[in-house]
């Protein structure tokens, strides 16, 4: 870009708790969303924190300047809790008030959102919110007292009328952004969406040498229990004993799992911490079966878990354990097997899936990764986000934006313009 472009572009301010190199689904949209808006000319700014130790060394996209802030985190490394909110909160309404920008987008949680929203408000500008969860139901779902999830709830529901466009990654959350008073036509349905880049059946598989395995990659959370894949596998180790189980990520509920693994399954079950996107993607591709879980009744039944995908666009088949809404989706896509979120019901999918010869998994690979490249594409999602902040974003501030050349391109900004 040109000089006299630059300073005619309009700027773009991201902010979130995490981004590149962390690896969550968050980090993955807004990682597409901000490049997205780089193409069609804006100066994107990310404010965001240091990442946690182990963490792989920072490559952030020149395009794109990156400030880190140092915040609180807890004993496995997330910005998980009052404090650690705060930490990054408190400091980030002044890191706002010294950035210039045409247009504000901001990850959840609300507080982060109360911050963004109000100083947008102060000069003038838009805010566009990506309410990815419904992050009162999420405070629910994990027990909090009636007082704190009643207070989460008022700050939710002043972030959403504080926002220019709200992000809703799907219909079940956009109903329930709408009854928590959400005003429906400042609802824009994104989407959800993996990166068929780095997760394709084309990358190296790994483990090829240690035999066949199950994965679970990404966060162990009250939202996923993923308790019921070590109760499961418990169940066939005897009857299979070259097959492994195999966590990577983090959270609250990883010291349950490995003392279960060691009373249940000892020596069968590992934990590979944290790991990069990719190679994430060469342990899915590798796998026998991915495993994915949403806890039943806790809030999220409505929710699409991204990991799903994410074994979807290797080719992977899916073990899912969970509610039916997206249990119909496994099913009906033809992504693997589906059952109610307990250990008998996901031992039997692991017995059927072992069944299957490597020839018939191989030959619905290509068909499970061509329905994620069409149907759940992160890069369609970032320019959905892109096509939203260049709709509300003032015209005065447009002089150095390149529209697309179809005008039909972005869409009007509305719900269901996907």
């Amino acid at each position: 870009m040109s000089e006299p472009s630059r300073r005619h572009a309009p700027r773009a301010l991201i902010t979130s708790r995490f981004f590149v190199p962390e690896t969550n689904a968050g980090v993955f949209r807004l990682q597409v969303a901000a490049a997205a808006l780089v193409k069609r000319g804006f100066l994107v700014d990310v404010l965001t924190t240091i990442p946690p130790k182990g963490a792989e060394p920072v490559r952030d996209d020149p395009a794109v300047r990156v400030s880190r802030w140092p915040v609180l985190r807890d004993r496995g490394g997330n910005v998980r809790g009052y404090l650690q909110y705060a930490s990054f909160d408190i400091p980030l309404l002044f890191r706002m008030l010294l950035r210039r920008f045409d247009v504000a987008i901001s990850e959840a949680p609300p507080t982060t959102g109360i911050i963004a929203g109000m100083v947008a408000r102060a000069r003038r500008r838009p805010f566009v919110y990506y309410a990815a969860d419904v992050w009162t139901d999420g405070v629910q779902a994990v027990g909090s007292p009636p007082p704190v999830v009643a207070v989460m709830r008022v700050l939710e529901r002043r972030v959403l009328r504080l926002a220019t466009r709200i992000l809703s990654v799907s219909p079940d959350v956009t109903e329930r952004l709408v009854s928590l008073g959400a005003p429906r036509e400042r609802i824009v349905l994104v989407g959800h969406g993996i990166d068929s880049t780095v997760f394709s059946p084309s990358v190296e598989p790994a483990g090829e040498a240690s035999g066949r395995y199950f994965v679970y990659t990404g966060t162990m959370s009250e939202v996923h229990s993923p308790q019921v894949f070590v109760d499961a596998f418990a169940r066939i180790a005897a009857d299979f004993p070259d097959i492994s189980l195999r966590f990577y990520g983090q959270g609250v509920f990883e010291p349950e799992l490995r003392q279960m693994a060691h009373r249940l399954a000892p020596g069968r079950v590992s934990f590979g911490g944290v790991v990069s996107p990719r190679e994430a993607a060469r342990w899915i591709r590798g796998a026998t079966g991915a495993l994915v879980s949403l806890t039943p009744g806790l809030g999220y039944d409505f929710a699409h878990p991204t990991k799903a995908y994410a074994a979807a666009a290797c080719g992977t088949p899916v073990i899912y354990a969970g509610p039916d809404s997206f249990g119909d989706t496994v099913r009906q896509a033809g992504l693997g097997e589906a059952v109610w979120h307990e250990p008998e019901l996901v031992a039997g999918a692991m017995r059927r899936l072992l069944a299957q010869s490597s020839e018939r998994i191989d030959s619905a690979r290509e068909a499970r990764a061509r329905w994620a490249r069409e149907s759940v594409s992160l890069q369609a999602v970032g320019e959905r986000v892109a096509a939203v902040a260049t709709e509300v974003t003032p015209t005065s501030m447009k002089g150095g934006l390149r529209l697309p050349a179809d005008p039909n391109h972005a869409g009007n900004g509305r719900e269901g313009q996907t």
